[in-house]
């Protein structure tokens, strides 16, 4: 077994703290935004969410491909891995969203195109994540699952531009370019901090994933006959 020069914990930790340095800064170092004020404070959490959102939904898309291509199990096991962190990273959207929409709108929500697809795309992956769990033979579940995400992460591409196709009261995406320095250090060490988490659990959940497998394809135990029954 190959050592690991990082273990997932210290990888969590390490995320951690850097969520913790990241959003100290963004609510008590970094100046109130211009036209929004304090509650712009809120994108310091949410826009590196949104970042960690489409990185592991697309290493999501890429282990179906893999999987399908190659049949090997470890691109399953990452798979399964990356569609849960992919749930949990959408609900935090929808979540985020809606505390930003409030005192922004005035309403939770907002049929909004961007809201609205990224609502589709948690109901998707939850949708296959609960599929994994629903199909017992290992491998039907790799193989509807990685079909099954490849179709759903259509969505990704309409929720990056659905903003930019539609009258959308959400705000363009910026760029790292555009961003002043006050307000990009926090950004950045977030989704720094976010990578590292992401990672560490991911890690964890790929293992987990791999020990099932061998639970559900070992032989059954012999068993073992008593001598005095047989004679």
């Amino acid at each position: 077994m190959r050592k690991r020069i990082v273990s997932p914990i210290a990888l969590i930790v390490f995320g951690a703290l850097c969520l913790l340095a990241g959003t100290y800064n963004g609510l008590a170092i970094a100046p109130a935004e211009q036209h929004m004020g304090d509650v712009q404070r809120i994108m310091y959490i949410h826009v590196p969410t949104a970042w960690a959102a489409m990185l592991v939904l697309t290493w999501a898309f890429a282990c179906a491909v893999m999987y399908l291509f190659f049949a090997s199990w470890r691109w399953d096991h990452r798979l399964e891995a990356a569609i849960e962190m992919s749930v949990v990273l959408c609900l935090l959207l929808c979540i985020q969203g809606s505390i930003w929409a409030k005192p922004t709108w005035g309403v939770w929500w907002d049929w909004d195109p961007r809201l609205t697809t990224v609502a589709v795309l948690l109901m998707a992956f939850a949708g296959i994540s609960a599929l994994r769990h629903f199909i017992d033979d290992p491998v039907k579940r790799a193989t509807w699952t990685s079909v099954a995400t490849i179709i759903g992460y259509i969505d990704v591409p309409i929720v990056y531009f659905s903003v930019k196709w539609w009258n959308s009261l959400h705000q363009q995406q910026s760029g790292v370019s555009t961003i002043s320095r006050e307000f990009l250090i926090p950004l950045l060490i977030n989704f720094a901090g976010m990578l590292l988490l992401l990672a560490g659990a991911m890690t964890i959940r790929t293992r987990t994933a791999a020990l099932r497998l061998e639970e559900e394809i070992a032989p059954p135990p012999l068993r073992i006959v008593p001598a005095e029954v047989m004679a």
